[in-house]
């Protein structure tokens, strides 16, 4: 069967072969973490002896440990030892991987990050997480933006709701980071889910002061191939001054931003609020409706590929007096809607009498 590092049960043999003991191993632990089957025998002597068995060999893994976090195997290693290691052990490595401003460059590491998020996983006093904390902190934006490095910081925050050992307070330099490179972080791929990780676990005064720089980019996020996920995030949160505040900052471009690919998906998002907001926005989202349907370019707005999902949606949103107003502002153009799958699609939802 498979086992960490890639390895099966059969692969081991030759280092079984050659060691029975850990001490056999003793001056030789770098060469043998970074082979396959050597990596393998090392974990198995931790499985079997716990922090004793980690304390044989600790000064040499210190000696190379920043080799070993980012080695295809040798990483897997590391992994072990903070499962099996006892405190002071576990201080010890995370001193050594805190020096030179090495951290930030392991988690950079396609294999390093496995370490550094198991390092994360693993703190377990307020001195660990400070250690770890400060040697993360100067290289913070550029792990949010990077495809290894995001990981290990969503890590951080997820830790701090779980488990209490990383509170909401241990992770502001991340909410700092975020809150100072708003505009940077969410136009960029790995970015904006740290993003929405960040609101999902953020104090509410951490909300509140991201909210407020979002709601600062709002017109350009929406636009953008991964802020626009942003603002629905943030639409999506089901508060309702949350969304007011990004409906305001849109008014006055519901119709150009309603035929672009990305913001179309925000517009929508604003005509189908969740929950308690969508009753206490209700006059906020009339007013995006009107904005919509008293545009001079509505017959494009209709057959557009983007903006004809938006007035389905006004349309299926609304009842009454608006519904009816909606149902006004498309009728000089039902010649045309007839002959077009968009306009069909419009047409079939119009709940009353044409």
């Amino acid at each position: 069967g498979g086992l960490p590092g890639g390895l099966t049960a059969d692969d081991d043999d030759t280092f079984t072969y050659r060691f029975t003991h850990l001490e056999e191993a003793a001056g030789q632990v770098l060469p043998i973490a970074k082979d396959q089957n050597g990596c393998r025998f090392l974990q198995r002597k931790f499985d079997e002896g716990g922090a004793s068995a980690v304390g044989r060999v600790l000064p040499e893994v210190l000696e190379a440990l920043t080799e070993l976090m980012v080695d295809p195997f040798g990483n897997y290693l590391i992994q072990k030892l903070l499962d099996r290691c006892d405190e002071a052990q576990r201080l010890q490595v995370i001193k050594r991987a805190s020096e030179n401003g090495e951290l930030v460059n392991v988690a950079l590491n396609t294999h390093g990050t496995r370490a550094v998020q198991k390092l994360v996983e693993t703190l377990s006093t307020r001195e660990q997480v400070a250690l770890v904390i400060e040697a993360l902190r100067p290289g913070v934006v550029n792990l949010i933006r990077d495809l290894n490095g995001n990981h290990v910081i969503q890590r951080c925050l997820q830790l701090g709701a779980r488990l209490g050992r990383l509170g909401p307070e241990d992770s502001q330099f991340i909410y700092d980071a975020a809150a100072e490179h708003c505009l940077d972080v969410a136009t960029h791929r790995h970015g904006c889910c740290v993003l929405q990780r960040c609101l999902d676990f953020a104090s509410a005064s951490q909300r509140a002061r991201l909210v407020d720089r979002i709601c600062a980019h709002v017109l350009l996020l929406a636009q953008d191939p991964f802020g626009n996920y942003v603002c629905q995030y943030v639409l999506e949160l089901g508060d309702a001054g949350a969304s007011s505040r990004v409906m305001h900052g849109l008014a006055g471009h519901f119709p150009e931003l309603a035929q672009q690919k990305f913001s179309s998906n925000v517009v929508e998002k604003c005509l189908k609020l969740p929950g308690v907001a969508a009753t206490q926005l209700k006059p906020e989202r009339e007013a995006v409706i009107r904005e919509l349907i008293s545009s001079p370019h509505m017959g494009r707005l209709l057959q557009d590929p983007y903006a004809n999902y938006v007035m389905q949606s006004a349309l299926m949103v609304t009842q009454g007096a608006l519904h009816s107003a909606v149902v006004d502002a498309i009728r000089p153009f039902l010649a045309q809607l007839r002959s077009t799958p968009n306009g069909k699609r419009i047409l079939s939802k119009i709940n009353v009498k044409i």
